[in-house]
């Protein structure tokens, strides 16, 4: 029997043993290569655009450029989603690896201990670290490397705790009882490719957004829910009914359910609480982890610490000290 990928030693090629064995100065290295690839490295001034900068340390050894032509100063993260860090590099590459190595998401409680930081500050690193992965599904649109998706959806957040006397709990199946706050993950995910997660109200709230990020021509599984009807009229449908089996005369959606597997389980088992305003990030992780669940720890570890370089400040995290961001 063939060894699964995740066992092998193929799969894993970045220990937390190196990246703390690295000094500042190897870690700095590390991130102006992932941040300047076209110039291995050397800085390149984001106000000008110059190659002319040289180092120009802070007092407290901090690794600061300064462009001759400008004369900005900048480090090696300004303008990025770990603009203003203040951890030394090394600390953000091993949060990396430690948020990457984890199956189902990393708790964020475990992560403050790991590194020995707050709960706030653990808490805003590892939204960055969402934020980074998302960077890859912006304007992506299903259906261009694979001609048959899954679409489903899962609602997550709004419990209504039932009342202990059982002559004084209500059906909590009904609208007028419920709370108002659950919202509904729908995931569009390629056979064998790549998957999109939005969060909207309902199902049915999808179905525009579903048509304009599905390449035409796409064959699309579902479940029998009647807020999929209307995607008939543009796809080519292939419904399954779970109630008789999970997959039947060619149709399935398990490329769906393996994903809401691992958000379950990441909600269940590490965050607890996945509701609210950053459901949406959440939903996008696990599509990274499920997307790139075949790649080795060390090229993932370099692919996030990629698009944090690549990305601009956090939009949902910038000012949020100062309560500038909506966090209920």
């Amino acid at each position: 029997m063939a060894q699964h990928f995740l066992l092998s030693k193929s799969a894993k090629t970045l220990t937390l043993a190196q990246v703390f064995r690295m000094s500042d100065a190897d870690a700095e290295a590390t991130f102006r290569k992932v941040r300047w690839t076209e110039t291995d490295g050397a800085p390149i001034c984001p106000e000008c655009g110059g190659l002319n900068a040289y180092e120009c340390r802070r007092p407290n050894g901090a690794l600061r450029f300064r462009c001759k032509a400008c004369k900005v100063d900048f480090s090696i993260t300004s303008g990025t989603l770990f603009a203003s860090h203040k951890l030394p590099l090394r600390a953000y590459l091993a949060a990396i690896a430690i948020f990457c190595n984890e199956v189902k998401g990393k708790s964020m409680l475990a992560l403050s201990r790991d590194l020995g930081l707050s709960y706030k500050a653990a808490f805003v690193l590892c939204h960055k670290m969402r934020e980074a992965m998302a960077q890859e599904m912006k304007g992506r649109i299903i259906g261009d490397d694979c001609p048959e998706a899954s679409i489903d959806g899962g609602y997550f957040g709004g419990y209504v705790k039932p009342a202990n006397l059982r002559e004084d709990r209500k059906d909590r199946r009904l609208w007028k009882n419920q709370s108002g706050k659950r919202q509904c993950v729908v995931i569009v995910r390629e056979h064998g490719g790549q998957s999109l997660p939005a969060v909207f109200k309902t199902e049915g709230a999808a179905l525009a957004w579903i048509k304009s990020r599905v390449q035409p021509g796409t064959v699309l599984h579902a479940d029998e829910a009647p807020a999929w009807n209307d995607l008939h009229s543009k796809f080519e449908m292939r419904r399954i009914n779970h109630e008789e089996a999970y997959s039947h005369d060619g149709a399935c959606t398990n490329w769906a359910e393996s994903y809401f597997s691992r958000l379950r389980r990441a909600e269940q088992g590490h965050h607890h609480h996945i509701a609210g305003a950053y459901l949406l990030r959440y939903a996008q992780e696990a599509s990274w982890r499920e997307d790139n669940r075949r790649m080795d720890n060390g090229t993932q570890v370099h692919t996030v610490a990629a698009h944090a370089m690549k990305a601009k400040p956090s939009v949902d995290f910038s000012g949020y000290w100062q309560r500038h961001v909506k966090t209920a």
